[in-house]
């Protein structure tokens, strides 16, 4: 992995020569014998064993290495809250990074110390944070979203009114599965929600009709593709290995 990268807010050269003397080689490993895991290995493992998102995967190891880099390729065992404090107030004062990026980068290096180097991290102190801008949020009058909605044909429509109607998130919406959709109680399961929370929601009146056809289409165009052999689906967790057939049933299809 490179690490030599340059440009970024609160980032360096990478040492050469006998500057590296006693410090830490950020890499992944590759070929070759067995050896034991590299430090970005050993996240990015955990991140896994505690089922966390790619997309968290890749944030968290995007931190961490600029957390690194930052201090010139030292060990994270060998620092603490003072160089976690320093290299947060260089995000704020020099990278000019938002409060939300701020707290992002906090949670991936507290993650790497807690979980992965078993160490206790206490309140780091003296942080300047970054400014959390004051915005109103901007929400649209019924006949504005009427306005979008009528812009929309097919399943972007469907996707966009049950996002309204339900109060879903975009990515709520597209991992809804057959098996989620109650259409006797008028209720939608959203799995693994923001915070990894399960919630359940109302399924609108209105949406009844159309979204009933769409899963009707989905069950169809399934019947079709399983004699085919296709028709499976990636399944949660470590479900697939428990279940390895499961992932073909008509329940866990997507929406």
């Amino acid at each position: 992995m490179d690490v030599s990268r340059a440009g970024e807010p609160g980032s360096f050269q990478t040492p050469s020569g006998p500057a590296l003397a006693g410090r830490f080689t950020v890499r992944e490993s590759g070929a070759g014998g067995p050896r034991p895991p590299k430090l970005l290995d050993q996240v990015r493992l955990r991140i896994r064993a505690r089922h966390y998102s790619p997309a968290t995967e890749k944030t968290y190891l995007h931190w961490i290495r600029r957390f690194i880099r930052f201090h010139g390729l030292k060990h994270p065992a060998a620092m603490g809250e003072e160089e976690i404090g320093r290299f947060l107030s260089a995000l704020a004062e020099r990278g000019k990074v938002s409060a939300s990026t701020q707290n992002q980068a906090l949670s991936a290096i507290l993650f790497l110390y807690r979980e992965v180097l078993d160490q206790k991290i206490r309140w780091v102190e003296g942080v300047v944070r970054a400014k959390r801008p004051r915005r109103l949020p901007v929400v649209l009058t019924r006949r504005e979203v009427q306005a979008v909605l009528q812009e929309l044909a097919g399943a972007p429509r469907l996707m966009a009114t049950l996002m309204y109607g339900a109060g879903l998130r975009l990515l709520e919406c597209c991992r809804l599965r057959v098996k989620d959709v109650d259409f006797g109680q008028r209720q939608i399961l959203v799995r693994a929600g923001k915070g990894d929370k399960d919630r359940i929601t109302l399924l609108p009146a209105a949406l009844l009709t159309d979204l009933g056809s769409h899963i009707d289409r989905v069950r169809k165009q399934h019947s079709r593709d399983l004699p085919r052999g296709a028709g499976w689906v990636e399944l949660p967790g470590g479900l697939a290995r428990k279940y390895p057939n499961a992932g073909r049933e008509r329940a866990w299809q997507w929406v």
